[in-house]
C-alpha cells in the first residue's frame, strides 16, 4: 500500500485544495456575486456537460487502463492509443452534427421553460468534449502511475480560474456574460494541457494502426461507456430534473447542499487515482491474494477519512448556513441524504476498480442502465411532491440500491467483501460523534464556532482512530506526515 498511500495523501491534499477553492466559489463568490438566475445558469451548463461527456469519450479513459499493460510491446501499446485519440473525435462529431439538426428543438425546448439558458447552450457541448479528452489524457497519465498533475488540473486549476473570474465580475472588469464563455474556455485549456503533459510522458507513433483483438476492446470501450456513465448520470441527474421541474435559481440552492456532501468523496477520488491501475494489474495478473487485500484495506481506510468528513459537515451544518445569503438555505435532510451516499461510496473502496476491469462489467452494465431508468421515474415522483428534498430522496434511493448490488455482485464472483468486524464499529463510533455534537453550540460568531468544534472532534477522532488502531495504515501517515513518533 506504499505507492497508494503516497500518492492518495498527495492527490487528497491537493483535491481537498481545490475543494476549499471551490467552497469558497460555491458558498460565498457565486452567491453575492452573481444573480441567483445566473448561478443557477452556470451549475445546469456544467451538470450538463457532466451527462454528456462520458458518452464523447465512449469509454476509452477505462480502455486505457484496462488494456494498456496487457499489450506488452511498444507497437501494440501505441495503436491503442491512436484509438483512444481518435474514437472519442468520432464520436463527438456524430454528436455534433446530431446537435446542429437538432439546435431549434432545442432552443424551443427552452424557451418554453428557462429562456436564460437559450444562447449558451452549444456550450454544453464544448466543455463536454473538452471534459472528455481531459479524461482521455488524464488516464494516460496514470497508467505510468502519474497522477499528481492530472489531479491538480482536474481538482484545483479550473476553480481557481473560476475565483478570479467571479472577482473580475464582482470589479465589473467583465460582464456575467463573458464570464460564462471564460468559464468554457478554462474547461478547453485544461484538456490542452493535460495532452501536453501526456505526451511528454510518453509520445506513441501516431497512424492509423490500431491494436490487435480491435473488436474486444470496442466491444469493453462501448459496453463500459454505459456502466461508468451510470454514477456520473446518477449524480447529475436530479439537477437537471430539478430544471426542468422547478425555477432555475432552485439548482444553485440544491448545487450548494450537493456541493457540501461531496466534500466527503474526496479521499476515495484521490485513492481512486491510483488502486484503479493496480487493480487493472492485479486481475490482469490473476493475484487474487492482492485484490483482495487492496479491496480491504481500501475500503477501511476510505471509511476513517471520510467518517471524521462526515461528522465535521453534520455537525457543523447550521453554522455553515449563517454564513451565506439566507435564500440559499435548505433543510439538512439534503445534505444528510447525499453524504450519507458519498460515506457509503467510500466504503466500497477499491470495488468500482474491480468490476470495471473485470470480465464481469456487462453485468454492471445491465443493473446500471436499470437504475439510471429508476433514478428518472424516482426524480419524477419525487421532485413534484418535494421539490428539492425530493431529488435528495430520489438520489439516495438509488445509489444505496446501486452500491449494495455492486459489493453483492463483487462477493458473488471473487468471493471477497469489503468489510470487517471493524468498519462496523467505526460506523457505530460515527454515528455517536455525529449524535454528541450537532446540538452543541457555541455562542460566538460561526466561523469560530466551526473551527472549535472542528478541533476538538479532530482531535477525539484521530486519537480513538490511533488508540484502538483503526488502521495501520493511517496510522504510518500520520507518523510521516504529523511527526507523531509516539504513536
Amino acid at each position: 500500500m506504499g505507492i497508494i498511500i503516497n500518492q492518495s495523501f498527495k492527490n487528497m491534499v491537493t483535491t481537498y485544495i481545490g475543494f476549499g477553492i471551490g467552497a469558497v466559489n460555491t458558498l460565498f463568490l457565486f452567491t453575492y456575486f452573481l444573480e441567483q438566475e445566473y448561478y443557477g445558469l452556470v451549475s445546469f451548463l456544467l451538470s450538463a456537460a457532466n451527462l454528456i461527456w462520458p458518452f464523447l469519450a465512449f469509454g476509452v479513459n477505462s480502455t486505457i487502463i484496462k488494456f494498456f499493460t496487457f499489450y506488452k510491446s511498444k507497437e501494440e501499446q501505441d495503436r491503442l492509443l491512436n484509438l483512444v485519440l481518435l474514437l472519442p473525435l468520432a464520436v463527438s462529431v456524430v454528436f455534433g452534427i446530431a446537435g446542429i439538426f437538432c439546435y431549434d428543438l432545442l432552443l424551443k425546448y427552452f424557451s418554453d421553460k428557462n429562456e436564460l439558458v437559450q444562447p449558451y447552450i452549444w456550450l454544453i457541448f464544448v466543455v463536454a468534449v473538452a471534459t472528455a479528452y481531459f479524461e482521455v489524457f488524464f488516464s494516460w497519465s496514470k497508467v505510468y502511475y502519474k497522477s499528481v498533475f492530472g489531479n491538480f488540473m482536474k481538482e484545483v486549476f479550473h476553480r481557481f480560474c473560476i475565483s478570479a473570474f467571479l472577482l473580475a465580475v464582482y470589479f465589473n472588469w467583465i460582464s456575467v456574460n463573458t464570464f460564462i464563455y471564460c468559464t468554457a474556455g478554462v474547461f478547453v485549456f485544461r484538456a490542452l494541457a493535460m495532452a501536453v503533459y501526456a505526451f511528454i510522458l510518453y509520445t506513441p507513433k501516431i497512424g492509423l494502426r490500431f491494436p490487435r483483438n480491435l473488436m474486444p476492446v470496442l466491444k469493453y470501450s462501448a459496453l463500459i461507456l454505459i456502466a461508468s456513465s451510470v454514477a456520473m448520470v446518477l449524480l447529475d441527474l436530479d439537477k437537471v430534473m430539478i430544471e426542468y421541474y422547478l425555477p432555475i435559481e432552485n439548482v444553485a440552492i440544491y448545487g450548494i447542499g450537493i456541493y457540501i456532501a461531496t466534500v466527503i468523496s474526496v479521499p476515495q477520488k484521490a485513492m481512486h487515482q491510483i488502486i484503479h491501475p493496480m487493480t487493472a494489474n492485479f486481475l490482469n495478473a490473476k493475484d487474487k491474494d492482492g485484490l483482495k487485500d487492496l479491496y480491504k484495506r481500501s475500503s477501511i481506510n476510505l471509511l476513517i477519512v471520510s467518517g471524521i468528513i462526515f461528522i465535521l459537515i453534520i455537525t457543523n451544518l447550521n453554522e455553515l448556513y449563517k454564513l451565506i445569503p439566507e435564500e440559499y438555505n435548505l433543510s439538512i435532510m439534503v445534505v444528510l441524504l447525499i453524504s450519507l451516499v458519498k460515506l457509503y461510496d467510500n466504503m466500497l473502496g477499491s470495488n468500482n476498480s474491480i468490476l470495471f476491469n473485470s470480465d464481469y462489467y456487462r453485468i454492471v452494465l445491465g443493473i446500471g442502465v436499470f437504475l439510471t431508468l429508476l433514478a428518472f421515474v424516482l426524480n419524477m415522483i419525487f421532485i413534484p411532491l418535494y421539490g428539492i428534498e425530493g431529488a435528495a430522496i430520489a438520489s439516495f434511493l438509488a445509489f444505496f440500491i446501486y452500491n449494495t448490488t455492486k459489493i453483492f455482485l463483487v462477493h458473488k464472483k471473487f468471493k471477497i467483501y469489503p468489510f470487517t468486524r471493524l468498519t462496523w464499529v467505526i460506523l457505530l463510533f460515527t454515528a455517536l460523534m455525529c449524535a454528541g455534537f450537532y446540538f452543541w453550540e457555541f455562542p460566538f460568531h460561526p466561523l469560530i464556532n466551526i473551527a472549535l468544534k472542528s478541533l476538538i472532534i479532530s482531535v477525539l477522532y484521530l486519537a480513538v482512530a490511533v488508540k484502538f488502531n483503526f488502521s495501520s495504515d493511517v496510522n504510518e501517515l500520520l507518523k510521516k506526515y504529523l511527526k507523531l513518533k509516539s504513536l
